[in-house]
Parts: C-alpha cells; structure tokens; sequence
C-alpha cells in the first residue's frame, strides 16, 4: 500500500487545516478579550473617559480607559480569571455534567433523524448529519439554522429531496413548538421583573422575537394540517413577479416536493409525533442544563436558582435565534452576561463561564465540522 497521500487526500487534510486554524483564531481572540471592571476608587489603574460620547461605560471598549494614579477601574483578561479561580472536585464534577448534557442534546438529536428517517439512516450517518448540521448553524444567522445546508446533508445521505425537505420541516415546527408551548408556563411560575434585566428594553424585544415564532409556528401548522396547499401557493405568487421570475422554474421544482412533503407528514400516525415531540424536548432540556451545571461549578445555586436560570434560557436562546449574526455569535455573550450577571460572581467570572459555555455549544461545532466535512463531502460527490 502507498504511503503517500493521493491529490484528494491532500484537498481534505488542507480543508481540515484550514478549518481548525479559523476556530483557533476564533478561540484566541475570546480568550485574549480585555475587559475592564470597576473597583473602589482608588484602588484601579486606570480611568474612564467617554471618548464616543455615549454616555455609558463601555467595559470592554480599550481606548476609552488610560492609565491613572487612582483609577476606578481594573484591567483584566479572561486568562486572569481563570488562573484566579479556585478549582475542586465539585468544579470538574459539574463541567463534567455539562458535557454529558452537552452528549445527551446530541443523542436525542439523532433519535429525532432517526425516526424522521424511518430509521434509514444508520447511528454513524445520523452522528455525520448532526454534526454538519451543527456546523452549518454555526455558520448561519440564528434565524437561519443552516436548515438549506441540511436539505443538502440529508439529500447527499440518500434520502429524497422531497423526503429531507419533510424532516427539515418537521424538526423546524417541533423547535418552535418546543418554545411557544414552554415560554408561557414559564411566566406562570416566575414574574418578568424576575428574568429580564432591570430598565432595558429586552422584555419587549423579547415579546416581539416570541409573537414572530408564534407566528412561524402557526403558519407551518396550518399550511401542513389545515391548507396544505398555502405555503406552495403563496411561494409560486411571490415568485411569479418580474423581478423574481428568473427563479420561478426552481421554486416549482421545490414548491412540487413541499406538496409531497406536506402529505407525507398529514399520514404519521400519533405515536410517531410523540416519538419526535419526546426527542425535541429532551434535546432542549438537555441543552438548557447545560448552562445550569456551568454556573453550579464557580456559583452557589438552590433549587430556586436552578429553575430561574432554566427560566431565563428561554430568552437567552429566543434572542440567539433572532440574531443575524452567525451562530449568534456576540448576542450569544451579551445576552448571557445581561441575564445571568446578577446571580453572584463578578462580571469577569460570568464573562469566564459565557466564554466556557460558547466553547461547547458553538467551538466544539466548528472544530468538529471542519473536521468531518471534507472527508464527508469526499465519500458523497
């Protein structure tokens, strides 16, 4: 056997290089991040001064601080805080639990495809498909989801376009169902003053981002159940103006597997939707716990505590899933250090555990997916 790589091995071992050090620069950028925190006066290196002319303090805004003899401010790193933690066994015990979660979310994503898939798709495949789709949602506007990406990953896997084009839709309504169900019986158990951050307008953003999953939600429902022919009626009327004709050939292609997945998903049967139902929410949950034993490692938590942080997720992932930038990325951190900040810990510790929690739920998907992708896309030309 040859030991030397063929020109197709040296195009994926170059992707995989290429992939990694994106999420290594990535990485390092997070972990060099220089923040500055506010101390008593007096006991600071640096001062402020409002160089945009905002108003605010802007903590993580470099040249809005200068070095000082008696500062209100002290400048800090990521780094710093980490080697300032106290590690124990109960720490490692609950970063321990967060990746188990983190697996679980995982699983319970490939029962989901599975049974989606008739159970077509092997472990291995549904684990490949996972993955990608990760990637992609990595890669895409959280209102994306990379859901295009994953019509193509299921197609490659040798499902039917019309077939994948069905599973995308089925997992894109349980998603939003998930959140219109348990958003509501959220409010019924914890007051609003409790889970949004004091004078900011997050709850009302928060109540738009909901009434626009609500909608989605409700359109997919209806056009599947109640009018099937809604949402192909309406793309081909979109599509049938001049400005937009050019595509009209490939939205009636498209539009032709919509219908075929619309009937197939009105013939499951009841046990099959709680079969996907049970996987969704045992994903979401798994996700959301997540956090929970991230916060416990470094933060003392009660029960109460506990669910309040499972409260305040719901607004956290509403607004990743309103984000227009990729992954959530930025929104994903600054909605986590506005919503959690104020259960104990400094700014710098939450800024610590934001930054320990978006390596396993967006870094790990990266790296993964630059990874398995060439090889993937070798094995399915």
């Amino acid at each position: 056997m040859s030991t030397h790589f063929s020109g197709k091995q040296w195009k994926i071992w170059i992707g995989v290089s290429v992939g990694i050090l994106v999420v290594g620069i990535l990485f390092y950028l997070n972990l060099t991040q220089t923040r500055f925190i506010s101390v008593s006066k007096g006991a600071g290196s640096h001062c402020w001064e409002d160089k945009n002319h905002n108003g605010i303090v802007d903590l993580g805004l470099e040249k809005e601080f200068y070095l000082c003899a008696s500062g209100e401010y002290r400048k800090e790193q990521l780094t710093d805080v980490f080697y300032s933690i106290h590690w124990t066994g109960a720490s490692f015990a609950f970063i321990g639990g967060a990746l188990l979660f983190m697996g679980l979310r995982d699983v319970f994503y490939m029962i989901r495809i599975r049974v989606l898939s008739n159970h077509s798709l092997s472990w291995k495949s549904s684990f490949q498909t996972i993955m990608l789709w990760e990637f992609a949602s990595a890669l895409s506007p959280g209102v994306m989801s990379g859901a295009a990406v994953a019509m193509f990953i299921l197609n490659r896997e040798k499902i039917p376009l019309s077939k994948s084009t069905t599973m995308v839709l089925v997992t894109a309504m349980l998603d939003n169902f998930f959140f219109c169900i348990m958003i509501p019986l959220v409010f019924l158990f914890f007051d609003s003053t409790l889970i949004f951050p004091a004078n900011s307008m997050a709850e009302y953003l928060f109540w738009m981002g909901y009434g626009v999953f609500f909608c989605v939600f409700l359109f997919f429902f209806l056009s599947v159940f109640i009018l099937p022919g809604l949402i192909p009626r309406l793309l081909l009327g979109i599509f049938s103006l001049p400005i937009l004709k050019r595509w009209k050939l490939a939205v009636d292609r498209f539009t032709s597997d919509l219908k075929e997945a619309t009937k197939e998903m009105r013939t499951y049967r009841i046990f099959f939707w709680l079969q996907l139902t049970g996987a969704t929410f045992g994903s979401w949950v798994s996700r959301f716990l997540v956090i929970n034993f991230l916060l416990a490692a470094f933060l003392p938590l009660d029960a109460t505590r506990h669910l309040l942080i499972l409260a305040k997720q719901f607004i956290l992932w509403l607004f990743m899933r309103m984000s227009p930038t990729p992954g959530g990325s930025g929104v994903a951190e600054y909605a986590f250090s506005e919503l959690l900040g104020a259960l104990g810990g400094s700014t710098l510790i939450i800024l610590v555990l934001a930054f320990l929690w978006r390596i396993l739920s967006y870094y790990s998907y990266l790296l993964i997916g630059s990874i398995l992708l060439p090889r993937w896309l070798s094995k399915n030309r």
